[in-house]
């Protein structure tokens, strides 16, 4: 299933910056859904997902496979969005991006569950330590993160568990047409 996954995803080089390689998911979710949320659940292991109370959904690529997983499973959503975009009262950190700072919020008012965070792409793990911190904030447990394709060379050990259904180190070598 992941060569299938993998053909899906287009690969922009130097985007959006010189050096990066970007993985494009937007082929993916328009062909794969069924496909994408049956990986991501059998990424997470059957006692995760029995305790699970809601999916953490990252802004924005996050919403579609949090979304995913809590319909599939019948779990909760609660959304992190960037600053300024829920009514208040909210809960917010802010966190360094390679290129300036950023911030994240979620509602105030939620009651303190056991989440999984989810989103697409985990590279240098900013926005996953970020959101992490955030959830400790509002006092919600969590469980670990579900992440649809891991660029494990970017980035350090985060100190929660991680469950991946691509690893870059995976990816298909591509061949050259002549």
């Amino acid at each position: 299933m992941s060569t299938a996954l993998w053909s899906s995803i287009r690969t922009v080089q130097d985007f959006p910056k010189p050096g990066i390689c970007f993985y494009d998911l937007t082929p993916l979710f328009m062909n794969n859904l069924g496909e994408l949320a049956d990986a991501l659940i059998e990424s997470i292991p059957v006692e995760q997902l029995a305790e699970v109370e809601s999916f953490v959904a990252v802004e924005a690529r996050g919403f579609v496979l949090a979304s995913l997983l809590a319909q599939r499973t019948g779990k909760g959503l609660l959304l992190v969005r960037k600053a300024g975009k829920l009514p208040p009262p909210v809960v917010g950190v802010g966190y360094s991006l390679e290129y300036g700072l950023d911030r994240l919020e979620m509602s105030a008012n939620i009651t303190p569950q056991k989440v999984i965070i989810v989103d697409d792409v985990l590279a240098t793990g900013g926005t996953l330590k970020a959101v992490n911190q955030l959830m400790h904030k509002c006092h919600h447990t969590v469980l670990g993160a579900s992440i649809f394709l891991d660029l494990p060379d970017l980035h350090q050990d985060l100190g929660l568990k991680i469950w991946s259904v691509l690893d870059e180190r995976s990816k298909p070598v591509e061949k050259a047409v002549a």
